[in-house]
Order: C-alpha cells, then structure tokens, then sequence
C-alpha cells in the first residue's frame, strides 16, 4: 500500500459585511503522492554526479591521446636531417730522404792550404786527399796546355779520384789527356770515361 502524505491547514477568516459580521473556518488537505516507488532526490543527484565525473574522464583522456599524437608529430618533424661527412681516406705520409750533407772543400786563402782536419787531437791529412786543391790543379793542367783546352774536356774529383767526361777525335787525344792527369800531384786514380768520335 502506498503511503501518502497528508497536511491539512486550517484558517479561520471573518467576514464583515454591513449588516453583519461572521466567522468562516476554511480547510485545505494537501496530498503527496507515493514516494516508495520513485528514486529519492540524493539518490538521483548521485547519478547526475556520476555520469558528469565519467562524461569529463573520458574527454580529458581522448584530448591526452590527441595531445601524445601532436607531441609525437612535431617532435617527428623537428629533428634536423642527418648530416653526413665523408671524410677522405688518410693518404700516407710523404716521406723525403735528403742526401747527406756533402763536405765542404776547406777554403784555401793567399794560397795556404787549409789547416788539417783533427778528429781525437791526430791528423787525418796523409789518409784524405785535398780534393779542392787537386782540383785546382787538373783544371790548371788542363786549360795551360793548349791541345788539351780545345778539346773541353771535364774533370771531377772526390776523393783523390779523377772522374774525366768529354768527346776527343782519337784514341791518342784520350791517352794523352789521362796521362796529364795522372801527373797531377795527389791524384790517386783516373776514370776515364771520355768518348771518341772517328
């Protein structure tokens, strides 16, 4: 059975007219109707609370989703291209061999011959020719005669050691050139390398 609410109000109201006056009692019931069936007011603003809670947990979660794929796309391209640098292959390294300084011939002043070269307080003069000096001499031989400067013969020494280049008419001019240098003091050895044209 259904439970209804009643209230009843009551009032009392006069009533004046001019020939008379008089009391009226005036009564109203008002009804509720049945609540027993019905959801109550907290239970329905729990749901309302509800369903607004869920409503802004799943648009909050699609606009993260959507913010992860924004990130992920500006970051994708922002990221500078690759740079790649060849760099060349390593050649190897130049390497230049420079002859041994040569010795130079001592410096002969007023005709003097150089002072001898010491190594440990001896002299080393009688063992190593005076190249410069015997040079010296072999061109002086070779230009003063008169047959052997027209012919232009060239000669180098090292070592004691006369090196003869150049190009004479006969064998005889060959010999007599060599036998002129072998005469030369200090000379050890001819190489006579001085060619014939018949």
């Amino acid at each position: 059975m259904a439970y209804e609410e009643q209230q009843a109000e009551h009032r009392r109201i006069v009533v004046e007219t001019p020939s008379s006056r008089r009391e009226e009692v005036h009564s109203e019931a008002t009804r509720y109707p049945d609540r027993s069936s019905g959801i109550s007011g907290a239970a329905l603003a729990a749901i309302v609370v509800g369903v607004i809670a869920l409503a802004a947990i799943i648009i909050l979660f699609v606009m993260n989703q959507q913010q992860n794929n924004l990130n992920a796309n500006t970051t994708a391209q922002q990221q500078p291209p690759q740079t790649i640098v060849q760099q060349p292959a390593q050649q190897p390294p130049v390497i230049v061999q420079q002859p041994a300084p040569a010795t130079q011939p001592p410096v002969i002043i007023n005709g003097q011959p150089a002072p001898p070269a010491t190594s440990g307080g001896t002299t080393s003069t009688a063992n190593v020719p005076d190249d410069s000096a015997i040079q010296a001499a072999v061109d002086k031989k070779l230009s003063n005669d008169p047959q052997l400067s027209s012919l232009g013969v060239t000669a180098t020494v090292i070592n004691g050691k006369v090196t003869l280049i150049g190009l004479v008419h006969s064998q005889a001019e060959k010999s007599q050139v060599e036998r002129a240098v072998k005469a030369v003091k200090g000379v050890k050895a001819v190489d006579n390398q001085i060619s014939v044209s018949y």
